[in-house]
């Protein structure tokens, strides 16, 4: 039997290092361990032999400062949702979880911000700033655990990209501790600041391969007066994305959420007792879940009403329902948050998060649909998500009653496949969910090869010894 690689620190530095958090947040009981060592999928299974828990940025440093000091490899873990493996620890690294970094440090009404630490929850998040009579768009399924650290670690994208951005749009400033220890401090509110190079954004969708955030400043925005949320049915995605058009020019709000959702997952759903609804009472080939955000209290029903009867009326809708309640809107929403767990009992499941131009969905579901079935005859496509910002979850489950070990064998070839139609289309191999692990090799294939070798100079630099989170997308 091959041995098992080990990058775990040596037994005598253990002590030295459970002594900077203090023995109750040095974890090395295997049963404790073990939520941390797997991912949401079940796909990564890691290995450690310690796990730190700071309290604070000074221990974080006193960590990072040591592991640079001795060679010891380290990996940086938020709330354990990412799904391409960058958050495990595979070789016996320590484990730097950074959930007790939990404090909102400031909601600013006045600024548009809020200041966080990076083990801080996003739905807390969330929350601090409702109550300020403000909102935090990055939205996600994960959000009752994804944690804001990790959510800039992997430069998150989410439901509210359309209106707002992803992480990264959302970031005014950044604290993070280098690998050396050394904290840089570049928590601003500030929207204009053109004081030499733009450093902030290096540390953004890096993986916690160049430094560890341990902070963060976030950009607020006013609370909307009237939101309105319909499921809408229809024939194709050319038919989303002409109501996808009308809708940005003509719902007299902003779009803020576009959602499209192949008829075989909502079926998944079903079948499985998820607690949801059909949302309709006829079924459809695709479905629309669009959310429209107003200022004015008034009128933004009666808009979204007319856009839908217009497009009935043309034929680009077939039907629709508009949510008449909060109870309502939120099972909406659940419908849409419970698809990639519908998609665990019908077997094994390949997964895209990929990206194309907006303009090119349409091609590349229909392309990506046909390779897929050619590759794996009688596989199911099970394609949602981001029509709006072209961010698509094109996952491929299993053919009934086949082999799941012989199916998830093909995950490779099936990709390859995949992405080479992404790569034609001027798309992107990673949309949302980051390189990790998982995609590591891929990206090597499809970056430009200049962009590839910065990125290395860039790792040589800020981690010279190369203890932050190794074998991760480089």
């Amino acid at each position: 039997m091959k041995p098992q690689f080990s990058r775990a620190p040596a037994p005598e530095l253990l002590p030295r290092f459970a002594a900077i958090v203090g023995e109750k947040y040095a974890i090395t009981d295997p049963a404790t361990l073990e939520p941390y060592l797997i991912e949401g999928r079940g796909v990564y299974h890691g290995r450690t032999s310690m796990l730190l828990r700071p309290g604070s940025v000074d221990e974080v440093s006193a960590i990072l400062k040591l592991a640079n000091e001795t060679g010891t490899p380290l990996v940086p873990q938020g709330g354990n949702t990412g799904l391409v493996g960058g958050q495990i620890p595979f070789d016996g690294e320590l484990l730097l979880s950074l959930t007790r970094l939990d404090r909102i440090r400031e909601v600013d009404p006045q600024s548009n911000t809020i200041t966080c630490e990076a083990g801080v929850v996003l739905q807390k998040a969330q929350e601090a700033a409702a109550r300020a009579d403000r909102l935090l768009p990055l939205s996600l399924g994960a959000e009752g655990s994804c944690t804001i650290g990790g959510n800039l670690s992997s430069n998150a994208g989410g439901t509210g990209a359309l209106a707002y951005g992803i992480a990264r749009e959302l970031m005014l400033g950044v604290e993070v501790v280098l690998a050396d220890g050394r904290v840089l401090n570049l928590l601003r509110k500030l929207k204009k600041d053109n004081t030499g190079y733009d450093l902030r954004h290096i540390f953004v969708g890096a993986e916690g391969t160049l430094g560890v955030i341990t902070a963060a400043v976030l950009k607020l925005f006013p609370r909307p007066r009237a939101v309105e949320t319909a499921f809408v049915g229809m024939e194709s995605p050319a038919a989303a994305l002409n109501l996808l058009n009308r809708a940005q020019t003509r719902a007299g709000g902003t779009v803020t959420s576009f959602e499209l959702i192949c008829r075989a997952v909502i079926d998944f759903a079903l079948r499985r007792a998820h607690g949801v609804r059909d949302p309709l009472e006829r079924v459809h080939p695709w479905y629309v879940l669009i959310e429209v955000s107003s200022q004015h209290a008034e009128g933004l029903r009666e808009s979204v009403e007319n856009l839908l009867a217009e497009a009935i009326e043309q034929g680009i809708v077939t039907d629709a329902t508009i949510a008449t309640s909060l109870d309502q809107q939120r099972a909406f929403w659940h419908l849409r948050h419970i698809l990639p767990e519908a998609q665990k009992p019908e077997g094994g499941s390949i997964k895209h998060d990929v990206a194309v131009p907006v303009a090119a969905v349409p091609e590349f579901l229909a392309e990506a649909s046909a390779a897929v079935k050619a590759l794996v005859p009688g596989c199911r496509p099970v394609p949602f998500g981001h029509l709006g910002d072209g961010n698509i979850h094109f996952n491929v489950t299993q053919p009934a009653g086949a082999d799941s070990a012989q199916f998830l064998a093909r995950w490779d070839e099936m990709n390859a496949a995949v992405n080479k139609i992404v790569l034609r289309l001027g798309g992107s191999i990673s949309a949302e969910h980051g390189i990790g692990k998982l995609k590591r090799d891929s990206l090597a294939k499809v970056k430009d090869p200049v962009a590839l070798e910065l990125m290395r100079d860039l790792k040589r630099m800020l981690d010279p010894n190369g203890i932050l989170n190794l074998g991760k997308v480089l």
